[in-house]
């Protein structure tokens, strides 16, 4: 971690790399230049990416979501709350309606969130988008661009009903869990959206 910016090290096997390449020209010029100039070695290719504007990190998002899944039990959907932005309300964790966390689960997705984005108030203080009055976009927009969700549209980035989410990392290293928790729900389409 830098003072103006964070590295990620993503490693692509041989089939990430093939996944990676057939969807090349989508990520920024930048992105490109650092596959293009990385090496591949006998486990991998690894880069190390600067992240220093939402666009990269948006871009190192979507890198994740090409590697392999881990094999992890899926999030219930027993009180899935899918709002118009594609993310899942119910894995927030200022979200206040039916969750599909445990209490303790929750718990231990704000600890995930203290270590990930530093201290900050995990208080849930969000009912969710509700679609007829959604607050990130509003049907006109959608209706005007052919589109029937926010997550639809390549001008939506993140959440605007919960101010300032997601904050920005805090921390150097993040565990599995950590991403699992504090960063995988806020992506959308990660969790079964």
């Amino acid at each position: 971690m830098h003072e103006e910016q964070y590295d990620f090290q993503i490693i692509y096997g041989k089939t990430e790399r093939e996944k990676f390449e057939a969807r090349f020209d989508e990520f920024p010029k930048g992105i490109q230049n650092l596959y293009k100039m990385s090496r591949v070695l006998h486990d991998g290719l690894w880069m190390l990416i600067p992240v220093d504007n939402l666009e990269t990190l948006e871009a190192v998002k979507q890198m994740i979501l090409i590697k392999k899944k881990p094999n992890r039990k899926p999030f219930s959907k027993e009180h899935l709350h899918l709002a118009n932005c594609g993310h899942r309300c119910d894995l927030c964790v200022h979200y206040k309606g039916k969750t599909s966390f445990a209490t303790e689960e929750m718990e231990y997705a704000r600890t995930c969130c203290t270590a990930v984005y530093g201290d900050g108030d995990w208080s849930e203080n969000c009912d969710g988008c509700h679609f007829p009055d959604c607050t990130v976009e509003s049907a006109i927009c959608r209706k005007g661009k052919g589109i029937d969700k926010c997550w639809g549209c390549d001008n939506y980035t993140s959440c605007l009903k919960t101010a300032g989410w997601p904050p920005k990392i805090h921390t150097q290293v993040i565990t599995a869990d950590q991403v699992t928790y504090a960063i995988l729900p806020y992506v959308k389409g990660q969790y079964g959206n």
